[in-house]
């Protein structure tokens, strides 16, 4: 990994980095911001679920403890009205032909899986030029650095007033193409005026990403030794301001966004996090308590022997 500002080998990526205020759900006491989480899910519904799928969560998942629409009045969360109008808002195939043999759609219940987007991998490749969208449901335990790398790559994307068309001629054949200017890739903050001229030349249907693993060493045009981090990838951005109007209200900034996505994710990765840190805990007090016990007792029945 590379880390700003110094000399980074082909093929590393920049450090992410999350929010400066941290997540809430660190730390042994730390749990999920409920509101931030449910945010996180629209933003999933409404931008990620286009192309991405997650398949090893139920929309029961999200009314059981720890979810983001758990309500205590329904202890199953298949009898959740919320969670169950969440569910119906999306169709599922019925496993049960009709009575012609034919396969038809159903609106989905809570014990339903997330709906895929695409009916298999080939469809999923055929409709994002060869590229397979990865699943999001372990997506924060599968990447190292967990939300800081999806909170980081959601908001690395260069501002699209840094592309530029560059038109040149090759075998007497006009050729258009994009680059960046990382001369004024500020986000980056590594490059200063006596650099020279720095540019990125972006392959069609790619998008640069400086927190995406990869070798810019290829596209770049400028000082090899200050070639950028990162790489590139088929999704372009996708977080712009107000992408998302929030229902509570919540103003969606991009980076307002992209924290709520990677916390929803970070949610979906483990749902059961704040039950396992109560559990630790409590382990952890009685243990202590034990120990002191056993500590006092040995002192009394060994008091009046002599070692």
């Amino acid at each position: 990994m590379a880390f700003a500002g110094l000399a980074h080998a082909a093929g590393g990526a920049k450090h992410p980095h999350g929010p400066e205020a941290g997540w809430p759900f660190e730390g042994i006491t730390g749990q999920y911001d409920k509101a931030s989480v449910q945010r996180g899910y629209q933003v999933y519904k409404q931008v990620c679920s286009s192309c991405h799928g997650m398949k090893l969560l139920s929309y029961r998942n999200l009314g059981e403890p720890g979810g983001p629409f758990y309500d205590p009045a329904y202890p199953n969360p298949n009898d959740n009205p919320f969670v169950k109008a969440l569910a119906a808002e999306n169709e599922v195939l019925n496993a049960t032909p009709n009575e012609a043999g034919e396969y038809e759609f159903r609106p989905a219940m809570p014990a339903d899986r997330f709906r895929s987007p695409f009916p298999n991998e080939a469809a999923a490749r055929a409709a994002n030029g060869g590229a397979l969208p990865p699943d999001l449901s372990v997506m924060v335990k599968a990447r190292h650095y967990g939300a800081d790398y999806i909170y980081s790559l959601m908001t690395g994307y260069p501002d699209f007033s840094l592309y530029e068309d560059l038109v040149t001629e090759e075998n007497g054949e006009t050729v258009y193409q994009t680059v960046i200017d990382m001369a004024k890739f500020e986000k980056l903050g590594q490059y200063k005026p006596d650099h020279g001229p720095a540019y990125l030349l972006q392959p069609a249907g790619q998008y640069y990403n400086p927190y995406m693993a990869g070798d810019t060493t290829p596209n770049f045009q400028g000082d090899p030794r200050h070639t950028p981090p990162g790489g590139f990838l088929a999704m372009g951005p996708q977080l712009p301001d107000g992408r998302v109007e929030y229902t509570d209200g919540t103003e969606a900034t991009t980076s307002q966004m992209a924290y709520d996505v990677a916390q929803f994710l970070a949610w979906a990765a483990e749902p059961k996090l704040e039950a396992r840190k109560r559990t630790g805990l409590a382990t952890m007090v009685f243990l202590l308590v034990l120990t002191t016990l056993l500590w006092f007792s040995y002192k009394q029945i060994w008091r009046k022997v002599e070692h």
